[in-house]
This record gives structure tokens, C-alpha cells and sequence, in this order.
């Protein structure tokens, strides 16, 4: 049985504070990508791949993060990731060409995906003795991750507009030695036999990467290009594969069984559907802010700060309460369906538009959307899941959240880029395709909300004890007071 562990509120800040990093780490390039294309010569399509290459393998490898914090220990990954995320950070800052960034990029995702679910199996250690604890931790946590995401784009416009665009990768050196210290205050864990699914890892990687890169490049290429459609073809045979292997071996990196769990498909596909509208929405929103109204770096940033505002304090205050009262399905659905009116109008934004007018109202509609949606889709994901695979639902949920973002930015990205979004310098064509893009995610938005409404569970005993995922850490693993 697990102990208290009298410095498990330390120990939260710990993690709160490595999930808020993590998470700003796919969001804290934003404002830096035009000095970053002009240094790196990246062409406009291609500036995606900065963002795309760390989600793709973060969303690629968290099913593996989870299994090895299950089987080696949630504290040594913990560490581990760290470790790799500060040697994918140095690659990035001394990039000199495009393919070195992407590289660097790669290899933060290596560690995020080592550092999410590890940091949740810990969680649930060190507060799953007490359902409010756990409540409490979980809104805390929960909000560490929208908030990094957004707070990432003001701060990358701080170093950006007076230091250089390498101080977004920079930082996470000096900040990933701080967190590496502070690891005596989390739990010990103890290892647990079992295999590791290697094979698995690589195809459902492999097979996101190629179905992304298909996506971007499909507007260059053509839609019914050869290369686009074996492209596509390889991806799902890929994923196929990953399918095949999950079902025929004895220690799967994801047992199939696991669906069977209560709304865990239902609210990982709304976290599928809620990463692929939110993401494009603050990448674009960043891009029309820079290119079309002429804003600079931090002035980029600071637009996007009233949303982080309103993101914590919705989260941390308000949205459990909701849930305690109306459970999660309502909120889900009503977040998504308020995310997708926000983006119907930005998509209204013109080429001589205003921030206080055409930005902050609608982005502010848009912020109490993800609000309202991302705690209570990841709580209800990880609700029912048994002791035993607490690694494996904290890296399914964070998996398709990532996974979404991946393939809606990939695909808006097209959309823009088809409807104008290339021609650098003409301001119309440009908050054409902005504007399209906006569009797209409202329909994605959209339809996530009416398919939560439709196929989503109701569950009385969880809206009674919002916050408190009946999931434990795995068996065997013991909290070190």
C-alpha cells in the first residue's frame, strides 16, 4: 500500500511545473517562426515541421513513456526525459539549417513523451489515498498544460523581440538542471517486470510522421499525386501493422482491452478532435497577428496573454465545480461548441483589422472553450482505467491530444496555404488562408462537440466526484515518504 507523502504538494509543483514546460514547448516557437524561416530558410508551408516534428514524436512515443514509467519506474523516465529534453534543447538553439532544427526538435519530443506520462503515473501516487487530494491535484496539474501552451507564445515573443529566437530552446536548459534537482522531492518507484513493445513504438511513430508529411506536402505535390496517395497508403499500412502487433503479442505497448474501459474512446476522440482545432487556431491566430496587422514578436505574445488569463482561472477555479455539478459529458460538448463560435469568428478577421475589435473578443470566446473541455475529457478518459494501467491511460489521453494537434495543424495548414496563405506580403490573400484555417477548426471544434453529445456516456458517480479518476498507480509501485 502507498504511504502520505508529507511533501506530495512539492512534489506537485514539481511536475504542475514539467507539464507546463513540456506543453509550452509545442507553443513557445510560435512567435519566433518568422526570424526562425529568414535565418533557416524555411519556405512558409514548411514552417509547420518546426512544430510538427516535436508533436509527432511526442504523440508517437507516449504509449511507449507510459509503458517504460510502468516497468522501470515512473521517476527514473521522469528523470530520463529530462535528461533528453535538455540535449534536444542545446541542438535546437545552436541550429544552423533546417534539417539540424528539425533534428533538435525531434529529440525534445523524445523527451516530452518520456516526461507526460510519467509525471501523471507519479501524480496519482502521491494523492490517490484521498479523492479530494487527487480532485485538487488534477485541476492544478490539468491546468499546467493550456496554460503552458499559451503562455509559451507570449514568452517566445519576449525572447524573440529582445534577445534572439534560440532563447525559446535556451531556456529549457537552465530550467530542465533546476527540475533534475528538485526530483528527490517525488516518490521512489519500483521497477516491475514485463517487455517493451519496440516494434509497436516505431510503426505507430512512423506512421503518424508519414501521414503528416503526406498532408503538408499535398498541396505542393497535388492531392492525387502518386507520391501523395503511396504516401498515405504507407501510413496506414503502418498503423495497420501497429494494430496487428498490439493484438498478437503478449506484452502489447497498448492492449486493445484497454478500449473496453468506460468513455475512453469517446473522450480521447474529443481530445483528438480538441487538440486539432485549438492548436492551428493559436498558430494562425499568431501568423495574422505578425504578417498582417504588422505586430512584432512580443507584441504578438502579448495579444495572446488575456487568453492564458482567462485559461487559469477557469481551470483552477471554475471548471471543477461545473463538472462536480453537471459531470463531463455537458462540459465537453458545450467547451468544444463554445471553442468552435470563438472560431467562426476570428474567421471574420480583416486585412485592416484591430486587435481590440477583431482578436481579443473572439479569442477570449475561444480560450473558455478549451477551458471549459480539456480537464473534464481527460478526467473522464482516465476515470475507469484499472490499477494496473495508469502509464497506459495517461499516455493514450495525452496521445491523442497530440496526435490530433499533429494532423489539424498538417491539414489547416494545406487548407491556408491553398487559399492564400503563401503569398507573403499580400494581405488580403493572406487573411484569406488565415481565415480558412479558422474556419476549418471551427468545423472540427463543431463536430467534436455534437459527436460527445451523441456516443459520450453520462456518469453520475463521476460528475459527483469530479476530479477524482478512480486510477491508481500501478501495482507493485510504492510512494517513498
Amino acid at each position: 500500500m502507498s504511504t502520505v507523502n508529507p511533501r506530495r504538494w512539492w512534489a506537485l509543483a514539481v511536475l504542475a511545473a514539467a507539464q507546463f514546460m513540456v506543453i509550452m514547448d509545442t507553443s513557445i516557437i510560435g512567435v519566433a517562426l518568422p526570424e526562425m524561416q529568414k535565418d533557416l530558410g524555411f519556405t512558409q508551408s514548411e514552417l509547420s515541421w518546426i512544430f510538427n516534428a516535436y508533436v509527432i514524436v511526442f504523440g508517437g512515443l507516449l504509449l511507449l513513456g507510459g509503458r517504460l514509467s510502468d516497468l522501470v519506474g515512473a521517476r527514473k523516465i521522469f528523470v530520463s526525459g529530462w535528461a533528453i529534453m535538455i540535449a534536444g534543447s542545446v541542438v535546437a538553439a545552436a541550429a544552423q539549417t533546417a534539417w539540424v532544427e528539425i533534428v533538435g526538435r525531434a529529440v525534445q519530443g523524445v523527451g516530452g513523451a518520456l516526461i507526460a506520462p510519467s509525471a501523471m503515473t507519479l501524480l496519482m501516487m502521491l494523492f490517490m489515498h484521498d479523492p479530494k487530494e487527487l480532485g485538487k491535484a488534477m485541476a492544478l496539474y490539468g491546468a499546467a498544460a493550456p496554460a503552458g501552451g499559451t503562455a509559451g507564445v507570449f514568452l517566445g515573443g519576449v525572447f524573440t523581440e529582445w534577445m534572439s529566437w534560440q532563447w525559446v530552446f535556451i531556456i529549457y536548459i537552465p530550467i530542465g538542471l533546476a527540475t533534475l534537482a528538485a526530483t528527490k522531492l517525488l516518490p521512489a518507484v519500483e521497477a516491475r517486470r514485463g517487455s517493451v513493445d519496440i516494434l509497436g513504438a516505431v510503426a505507430v511513430t512512423a506512421g503518424l510522421a508519414l501521414a503528416v508529411f503526406a498532408v503538408v506536402r499535398a498541396p505542393e505535390v497535388g492531392w492525387g499525386a502518386t507520391a501523395t496517395i503511396l504516401e498515405l497508403a504507407g501510413a496506414a499500412a503502418l498503423l495497420i501493422l501497429f494494430f496487428v502487433i498490439q493484438k498478437s503479442i503478449r506484452e502489447p505497448l497498448m492492449p486493445l482491452s484497454v478500449w473496453r474501459v468506460p468513455r475512453l474512446g469517446s473522450a480521447n476522440l474529443a481530445m483528438t478532435l480538441l487538440g486539432a482545432a485549438w492548436i492551428p487556431m493559436w498558430y494562425f491566430l499568431n501568423l495574422y497577428l505578425q504578417q498582417v496587422l504588422g505586430y512584432g514578436a512580443f507584441a504578438s505574445g502579448a495579444a495572446l496573454l488575456p487568453m492564458t488569463v482567462l485559461l487559469m482561472i477557469f481551470m483552477t477555479a471554475i471548471t471543477a465545480r461545473l463538472m462536480g455539478k453537471f459531470g463531463a459529458k455537458p462540459l465537453i460538448a458545450g467547451g468544444l461548441l463554445v471553442l468552435a463560435a470563438g472560431l467562426v469568428w476570428l474567421a471574420a478577421v480583416p486585412p485592416t483589422g484591430t486587435f481590440l475589435v477583431d482578436v481579443l473578443p473572439a479569442s477570449l470566446v475561444a480560450a473558455l472553450g478549451m477551458s471549459l473541455a480539456y480537464i473534464p475529457a481527460m478526467i473522464a478518459a482516465m476515470s475507469g482505467a484499472p490499477q494496473e494501467q495508469a502509464g497506459l491511460a495517461s499516455g493514450i489521453v495525452n496521445t491523442t491530444y497530440n496526435v490530433g494537434s499533429a494532423l489539424g495543424l498538417a491539414a489547416l495548414t494545406a487548407l491556408a496555404m491553398s487559399q492564400g496563405a503563401d503569398q507573403l506580403g499580400n494581405l488580403p490573400a493572406l487573411t484569406d488562408g488565415f481565415s480558412a484555417a479558422f474556419v476549418g477548426a471551427a468545423i472540427v471544434a463543431a463536430a467534436g462537440g455534437v459527436i460527445t453529445l451523441l456516443v459520450m456516456k453520462s456518469d453520475k458517480a463521476l460528475a459527483a466526484n469530479a476530479g477524482s479518476p478512480a486510477v491508481s498507480a500501478p501495482q507493485g509501485e510504492k510512494a517513498a515518504v
